[in-house]
């Protein structure tokens, strides 16, 4: 039933919560057993992953009923927005630890461990000869020899592919607000098939990492902060152009119009922050 815009849609009593969190636990206990040797723990680790997806194909489906059956109204609206954003800002701060670990890495831990200031006993007591270099393999050497992943090549083709999906996903969202919807699914296609490419592309410089630089999650603080942040951010492009994929199918569907597409918007905010992400990470983590 429409939503009149004094009242407020209020959600009927729904199984999709529990269903999800059954697939959560069984994803952290088959992940804690596979990591443990058990041969199990594959299997329930993928059931559980299998589960969750379950639970978004239902629940979102779900929302997506209710949202083109006319039952939100503005006040509803307002809420998803407010939602959104604070999802992307904890995200912000997720990718903010992640780059205060780099930070903290390179700016105090190497100087105390080379001895400079007055951390001479440090070097002294702990790694004698210890000289504050980036990349770093550790002291003695822990991480082993490797070759640090240029700027250049991949690193570059990647950021000219998700600067180039930023404009196609912006034309896409000012084709939707003109009413343009061929032209709103041409450039949405596009861009999530840029974010596709970006993943095999990362995937292929993972291969190539490990191959021929023999840089590994155990080459040192360069090595576990080089893929822990690239790996991270790979993650959130997949499920970016996954969200962009079903935006795409829901264009094609006749959903959305001129005034009322705030999963496309949410969807583009998502996207415009994982590209400001990457920026960062391609100067501090591939430059500098």
């Amino acid at each position: 039933m429409a939503q009149t815009k004094d009242s407020y849609y209020v959600p009927h009593g729904s199984h999709w919560p529990v269903v999800g969190s059954v697939g959560l636990f069984l994803l952290m206990v088959g992940v804690s057993m596979w990591l443990n040797g058990s041969d199990i723990g594959s299997w329930i680790t993928f059931a559980g992953i299998g589960v969750i997806v379950v639970m978004l194909f239902g629940w979102f489906g779900d929302v997506i009923d209710e949202s083109e059956g006319g039952v939100y109204n503005a006040q509803v609206d307002k809420s998803f927005r407010m939602g959104m954003m604070w999802f992307i800002f904890s995200e912000v701060m997720f990718f903010a630890a992640f780059f205060g670990a780099l930070f903290y890495a390179r700016s105090f831990v190497l100087p105390w461990l080379d001895g400079e200031g007055n951390n001479f006993f440090t070097n002294l007591l702990l790694w004698p000869g210890f000289e504050d270099t980036w990349p770093t393999n550790g002291p003695a050497e822990m991480g082993g020899e490797f070759r640090k992943m240029g700027a250049l090549g991949l690193p570059l083709i990647n950021t000219a592919i998700l600067l180039t999906s930023s404009v196609t996903v912006t034309i896409a969202h000012h084709a939707i607000r003109e009413g343009n919807r061929g032209m709103t699914a041409l450039f949405l296609a596009l861009t999530f098939l840029l974010g596709y490419v970006f993943v095999g592309l990362q995937a292929y410089e993972y291969v190539h990492a490990y191959r021929d630089l023999n840089l590994t999650l155990e080459s040192g603080i360069y090595g576990s902060t080089f893929f822990m942040l690239t790996g991270f951010h790979g993650m959130h492009v997949t499920i970016g152009a996954i969200m962009l994929t079903v935006i795409f199918l829901r264009v094609v569907r006749g959903h959305f119009s001129a005034k009322h597409h705030f999963a496309f918007e949410a969807t583009a905010w998502y996207w415009h922050f994982v590209d400001v992400v990457w920026l960062g990470l391609y100067i501090f983590v591939y430059w500098l």
